[in-house]
């Protein structure tokens, strides 16, 4: 976490589809790497730190092998799951809001609501999410 001259937590960019990714992760990712700043990430998140909801690049991509030079090889997929889920769960780019409320609206307004696989249901992970609960589920 950055902190500003005056001690204020800044808020963390994510992707907001990658709040679904956060909900199914079981360790598995692009690479040894990317899993444990994945791991890592999701510890930070789960203090319910302050977010910035961002359609490009975030710190969890900072890892992927994906990203070549600040830019996604599949970001046209993924900006559309990013643009679906603040559609879907009524947020805006550049939002700011704590972790566990992104997360809850996560849960009920995609998981519960069962149009995950609509919005992300051709990603290459999609088989993890099928089969695993999400741990933003209460």
């Amino acid at each position: 976490m950055c902190l500003s001259s005056n001690q204020e937590v800044q808020a963390i960019p994510i992707r907001p589809h990658h709040g679904m990714c956060l909900a199914y992760f079981i360790g598995k990712g692009y690479s040894e790497g990317f899993s444990a700043h994945m791991e890592k990430m999701l510890g930070i998140f789960r203090q319910n730190v302050p977010v910035k909801l961002v359609v490009h690049t975030d710190e969890i991509c900072s890892r992927c092998p994906n990203n070549e030079e600040h830019l996604c090889n599949s970001r046209d997929k993924v900006e559309a799951y990013d643009r679906e889920v603040l559609k879907t769960c009524g947020l805006s780019e550049g939002q700011v809001l704590d972790f566990l409320k992104f997360a809850k609206l996560i849960q009920e307004k995609i998981i519960d609501a069962s149009v995950r696989e609509s919005i992300c249901g051709d990603c290459q992970w999609n088989g993890i999410c099928s089969c695993t609960q999400s741990r933003w589920e209460s």
